[in-house]
């Protein structure tokens, strides 16, 4: 028997594309796994379909070939392939995760399309909404100024898509149309919001803090109205000269400051900012957010403030309308509260371990006002710790001073009598000499882990009102991640309008924050940390460039599936 053996030398496998033209016009494309071969006695290489994988447009084929390249992968690792073709070469590699998180829940809650719908009548030659997410991601990830986020952030430190035909204008252009339309896209975003995320906005809790600017001189307006204009392109909107000296929140009332104010849900979810001048106080900030949030049309609204909030006029302002309110009381200013809310005897109801309440109605008839004594056992302690601490160092610097009966007052006296941690427990004897006050401290000590909570709403019992209130540290929460996490100072910025569009940029920001902190259950700095583990790599080889991502860490692949974010593709893109 003789054996005939036609030699064959395969070449190489790869995918085959083959296209038919119908009758109606239309092409249908084919893929089919094909090897070429060499046929020694033709002398010319030959192409064999090996399979039939299916028409390119149908699921099922591409399933195929997914199932496929797995089972390859298993015999033959990827990095063994890279092992064996030294041409491959690693050009850099970046963190993705965080950005990729981010940017999955700017789109979710519909940011970038309520920002492109509100700026649809403007034309302009480049993408804004890539320009603000950018700076958005630049304050969750890594703050800094705008020339810094362009010129080594976005060119050097990340990759984010579709940003790389930005210049620098363009970023300060896309903040200048952010201020121009940035109460109509507040609005619309809140509305967008309150569907998607269900928010609770019965209670919303506003609250203000100061930010200072390293400058030494104050704004100055046009006019005598003290008013400054923006840009055209922000809308040439008229503004009360920012950067004034006024009562600091954070001991610098040496610098000019501006005041912001913020409204948050009780989830500390952000829904709604202004920028004050810096010589503002609270008290008359009240009316223009109750008129703002009133334009919003809240089905039910129960504002929330602290003692810095409480005037007569603020009251009859917030209960225009029938409005509702919950404001701390001052306890100290020989009021009503002081001599009548306090000294009313009562027994206390236990609400938590740590918060007790009792209830206490001043008047009669509809013009009766309600207000409710709140006591924390554990705050009493510290108080009074705190006290001691206090008093022992103030005993300390009295018997260190000389002081002489009916001479002038030393320097020391002065700053002791001026101090706000000293000065409210000191008194001038008859003959002029510093003395511990015996009764201020028994005053200071009947306050001791009390608060007074005043509300005109009578369907909210008194533990729904104490722990109303108690919410109110979202805010400060909001200013503590605002100041230190997104470092919304120092402002490098001098342009009215350019601070206002500063601040809108790190609210937005905070609003990414806080959505993610509340799905994963964690904090936003923790969660970073292990989003950003997951890098994106560029790879080069003599066939193509390839974008590949990096496989998540556990940790960071439950952050995902905590947002319910898909793993981002092995591979972004191929060259």
């Amino acid at each position: 028997m003789k054996l005939h053996y036609n030699v064959c030398i395969i070449a190489y496998m790869y995918l085959r594309e083959t296209r038919q033209k119908r009758a109606d016009g239309s092409l249908v494309t084919h893929l089919q796994l094909a090897e070429s071969v060499w046929n020694p006695h033709k002398k010319r290489s030959e192409v064999r379909i090996v399979y039939n994988c299916g028409r390119a447009d149908e699921p099922q084929s591409a399933e195929r070939l997914r199932q496929l390249a797995r089972s390859i992968l298993k015999r033959c690792a990827p990095e063994e392939l890279v092992e064996q073709a030294p041409q491959w070469r690693l050009v850099d590699a970046w963190p993705y995760g965080a950005l990729y998180a981010l940017e999955a829940i700017w789109h979710r809650l519909g940011i970038g399309e309520v920002i492109s719908q509100e700026l649809a009548s403007r034309k302009v030659d480049f993408a804004v909404e890539r320009a603000l997410f950018a700076m958005v991601a630049n304050r969750a990830c890594a703050p800094s100024s705008k020339l810094y986020c362009y010129d080594q952030w976005l060119r050097e430190d990340v990759r984010i898509e579709q940003t790389d035909t930005l210049a620098l204008h363009h970023l300060y252009r896309a903040m200048d149309l952010l201020e121009a339309h940035k109460d109509a896209i507040e609005q619309a975003l809140y509305f967008r919001l309150a569907d998607l995320l269900t928010l609770d906005v019965e209670l919303i809790f506003y609250d203000t803090t100061s930010l200072h600017f390293e400058i030494d001189e104050i704004d100055q307006g046009d006019d005598e109205d003290d008013v400054v204009e923006g840009s055209m392109a922000a809308g040439a909107k008229t503004y009360q000269a920012p950067r004034k000296r006024g009562l600091s929140k954070n001991g610098r009332s040496d610098a000019p400051q501006i005041v912001i104010g913020l409204a948050v849900t009780r989830d500390g979810l952000p829904v709604r900012h202004w920028v004050f001048p810096g010589n503002t106080v609270d008290v008359s900030t009240v009316a223009q957010v109750k008129d703002d949030l009133r334009g919003w049309k809240l089905s039910r609204c129960v504002f929330v403030g602290d003692a810095g909030m409480v005037s007569q006029d603020n009251l009859t302002k917030l209960s225009e309308s029938g409005g509702k309110y919950i404001l701390c009381m001052p306890m100290r200013r020989g009021d009503e509260v002081t001599h009548e809310v306090l000294q009313r005897p009562g027994r206390y109801q236990k609400v938590a371990d740590n918060l007790r309440v009792k209830e206490v109605v001043v008047g009669e008839g509809e013009r009766r006002r309600r207000y409710v004594v709140c006591h924390n056992p554990d705050e009493e302690k510290r108080q009074r710790a705190h006290r001691r601490q206090v008093l022992d160092e103030l005993e300390a610097e009295l018997s260190s001073l000389h002081e002489v009966r009916g001479e002038s007052h030393s320097k020391r006296v002065c700053q002791l009598r001026a101090s706000r941690r000293y000065g409210r427990y000191l008194r001038l004897s008859k003959g002029g000499l510093l003395r511990i006050d015996a009764a201020k401290r028994r005053l200071e000590e009947q306050l001791d882990g009390k608060f007074v909570v005043h509300s005109n709403d009578d369907s909210l019992t008194p533990a729904d009102l104490a722990l109303g209130y108690k919410q109110l540290q979202r805010v400060e929460e909001a200013w503590r991640t605002l100041k230190s996490g997104l470092r919304l100072r120092p402002v490098y910025h001098w342009a009215v309008h350019r601070i206002h569009a500063h601040v809108a940029l790190s609210v937005l920001a905070l609003l990414l924050e806080r959505v993610i902190e509340q799905a994963c259950g964690d904090t936003w700095r923790n969660i970073r940390a292990d989003l950003e583990q997951i890098k994106l790599a560029q790879l080069l080889s003599p066939h193509g460039e390839v974008w590949q991502v990096t496989e998540p860490s556990p940790d960071a692949a439950n952050h995902l599936k905590c947002l319910e974010i898909k793993n981002p593709p092995a591979v972004l893109h191929l060259a």
